[in-house]
């Protein structure tokens, strides 16, 4: 079936709550004023999605869908006179006309499908990252943005901060010299840190569980491959599972990798290799260490990008002393004479100690940011576009998903400790066929696109 053909039963009936309709062709959406206030629905409404909504609150909330009742009460009774909705097919029907924009905050399974509809209705879309579940997903959502000439913009937040700012402009001035490596670690997934943990390297659940009465289990799964409901899967839980959620990677690189693709202007890497503790084909591994290779961008080096997770942090550099915290979620770019700027996301800091008292810190030349919202509300009325909007996120977002497929392609013998060689225009690898497979995923009856 030709992408075409197959874009027109995006949305057709998936189950039997679901309205059958056709996603209507793209248009471009109308630009507003600044005194204008946006029509926004969001598609989710409890979890992040509810901090995004009020977030945004300065606008109308004129729709709010969520397939969890019970989770989604606060922001229902917050905004009594929004429309309420389970299935975000049903309210973007029946509500194309009175939408501007539209949130996504759902799990990362229902990403693509959520804002591809809004995208082919011709409204601004902001995403929750990551933007997609595949790497698929996310090259075809940054076509169909930029045709659609809608205003987006990608929820990793930390894109908006002083200190994604201030890492661009220590690069720009030569702080560390010239930069050939950048290591970025994470605890995550970690028990205790978070209310709502969830569990990696385990195995699907076999005892019977009862679906809750507030839940709609069919349309929570969406696209996903069918399963029996059990409380090992959300809230939350969700992000360790194959079918659902992209893993420590997923929740924690858009964030971190931002300030470090735009300080060392990185685009898409030559090859990914991955490591981890036992994979399955349940859940994601409790920890794992992921290499990406980059390279050289006219004057810049080529570059080695190290992700760990799961508690795993990389060797301590000669510059940083033994007593000083690198901290268990963290980021280093390492330059000539073994100079390194470090984060712990709050700041960032220059090594070795007399280095950094001799330099200071880098002059501003960089324009700061209204807030990350702020900027999508901003683009939407006609203004600059966001800063992480899919141009930007979509290919950053294919990028950390190929570590995925890393992982992923561990489950074939032949396959572990590979480097997989990456062709970014062709969307392949040219050394193993098979890890292609792995770049997309198939979807449940009635959700084929």
């Amino acid at each position: 079936m030709s992408k075409a053909a197959s874009r027109r039963r995006f949305l057709q009936k998936a189950g039997s709550t679901a309205a059958t309709f056709t996603i209507l062709k793209a248009g471009s959406a109308r630009t507003y004023s600044a005194n204008e206030t946006l029509n926004i629905v969001s598609i989710g409404a409890g979890g992040r999605a509810a901090g995004d909504i009020q977030e945004v609150a300065s606008q109308n909330i004129v729709g709010l869908c969520d397939v969890d009742q019970a989770r989604a009460a606060d922001m229902f009774n917050r905004f009594p006179k929004a429309k309420k909705f389970k299935d975000y097919r049903v309210m973007l029907q029946e509500m194309a006309s009175q939408i501007d924009a539209v949130i996504v905050g759902t799990p990362d399974h229902h990403h693509f499908h959520a804002s591809m509809a809004a995208i082919r209705l011709g409204k601004h879309v902001y995403c929750e990252k990551p933007l997609t579940h595949s790497v698929w997903e996310a090259r075809e959502l940054t076509l169909a943005a930029r045709a659609a000439g809608v205003a987006t913009q990608m929820g990793n937040q930390a894109q908006a901060t002083e200190q994604t700012r201030i890492v661009q402009e220590f690069v720009m001035d030569h702080a560390i010299g010239q930069i050939r490596e950048a290591h970025i670690w994470t605890d995550r997934p970690s028990r205790g840190l978070f209310d709502e943990y969830w569990p990696q390297g385990v195995s699907r659940p076999t005892d019977a569980a009862t679906v809750p009465a507030s839940l709609d289990w069919d349309l929570w799964l969406g696209p996903a491959p069918e399963r029996p409901y059990h409380s090992a899967y959300l809230p939350a839980k969700w992000r360790g599972w194959w079918d659902f959620g992209t893993g420590a990677l997923g929740d924690i690189a858009c964030h971190y990798f931002d300030p470090v693709f735009r300080a060392l202007k990185l685009g898409a890497p030559t090859s990914v290799e991955a490591s981890s503790t036992r994979v399955n084909t349940e859940t994601y591994p409790v920890g794992s260490m992921i290499t990406f290779h980059f390279p050289a961008r006219g004057e810049m080096a080529p570059v080695k990008l190290v992700w760990y997770d799961g508690g795993l942090r990389p060797p301590r550099p000669a510059a940083i002393k033994q007593g000083d915290e690198m901290g268990t979620n963290g980021l280093m770019l390492i330059g000539d004479d073994d100079a390194v700027l470090m984060s712990d996301w709050n700041s960032w800091r220059m090594y070795p100690e007399e280095r950094a008292r001799q330099y200071g810190m880098p002059p501003v030349r960089l324009p700061r940011s209204a807030g990350h919202h702020q900027e999508w509300i901003d683009a939407c009325k006609g203004g600059s576009p966001a800063g992480s909007n899919f141009d930007w996120a979509g290919p950053m977002t294919e990028t950390i998903l190929l570590g995925n497929v890393a992982l992923r392609s561990q489950l074939r013998e032949d396959l572990t400790k590979t480097r997989l060689e990456w062709d970014a225009a062709k969307l392949a690898f040219t050394n193993h066929s098979e890890a292609n497979r792995f770049l997309r995923r198939e979807y449940r009856n009635g959700w084929e696109v």
